[in-house]
């Protein structure tokens, strides 16, 4: 089975689809993830603000990350090994960095499932008294 880890930078959720801005790429990158293990792959994802422990343990990603600085973020590991850095790879790149095939949707266009967004007000802005 292909392992496939994701080191995201730091976020303020595990996805970081939260908050009153949601990133549009980071709702498509989940949604990949999704469909890539329900694809039969092992797919884990690590924040640093919220893992860092995986990021301390992995000697490949502490080499990049010493190398590189935080710049090699998202820095995504197929089997151990890096198959993409400072970007969020697409769903044909997941694909065959998996080993597997897309089939395009009519136009070209993969139709990504939905996934709600998390309503958290560990993004929005706090107010005089708030904790």
């Amino acid at each position: 089975m292909t392992k496939l880890e994701v080191f995201d930078p730091p976020m303020c959720c595990s996805t970081g689809v939260c908050g009153p801005e949601v990133d549009p790429v980071l709702v498509r990158f989940a949604a990949d993830l999704h469909w890539l293990a329900n694809q039969g792959v092992h797919v884990e994802r690590h924040n640093l603000a919220q893992r860092p422990q995986a990021f301390a343990g992995n000697d490949t990603v502490k080499a990049a990350l010493a190398q590189e600085g935080n710049q090699c973020l998202p820095l995504v590991l197929v089997n151990d090994a890096i198959a993409c850095r400072g970007r969020y790879p697409s769903r044909e790149q997941l694909a065959r960095m998996a080993g597997l095939e897309v089939q395009p949707r009519a136009g070209g266009i993969h139709q990504a499932a939905a996934l709600p967004v998390v309503q958290s007000r560990c993004c929005a802005p706090r107010t005089a008294g708030e904790e």
